[in-house]
């Protein structure tokens, strides 16, 4: 994104649980760590690091999803949307999923994480063109 405007919104997919990001972000990155790989089901995940005072929840409540362990990954209750992540011992920063943003769609990765994990991903020889999407996507 060139350039910054904020408040950055952004929801989960059912929308019950909104957030807002109110100050830049340090690195926008693709992680390829097999953890994202496992939560997220593709071969990365896309995070926006943002300053922990530029960050916050404005509806709903997020519940702790993952591992349960110490390191807290926050989803929407209703939709289990992933949503952000709080490393321990970085209390300084939030991990958002960059695809929850609006405008998401002009975030590039300026970092790539543990790419020496990434899985083959489209090399299909021979690759379906559908005319459309189904509805519920």
């Amino acid at each position: 994104m060139r350039e910054w405007k904020f408040p950055i919104e952004g929801q989960c997919r059912c929308g019950q649980v909104r957030m807002q990001i109110t100050a830049p972000p340090f690195l926008t990155m693709a992680c390829h760590c097999r953890g994202c790989q496992r939560m997220t089901a593709s071969a990365y995940s896309l995070s926006v690091a943002v300053p922990t005072g530029g960050f916050a929840v404005t509806e709903g409540t997020p519940v702790i999803g993952g591992l349960h362990g110490p390191l807290q990954h926050y989803f929407c209750g209703y939709c289990m949307s992933w949503m952000f992540s709080r490393p321990p011992g970085m209390d300084w920063f939030v991990n958002v999923r960059a695809s929850l943003l609006e405008g998401a769609d002009r975030l590039a990765p300026y970092h790539r994480d543990l790419h020496q994990r990434k899985t083959l991903v489209g090399r299909n020889r021979r690759s379906a063109q559908p005319q459309r999407f189904p509805v519920a996507c």
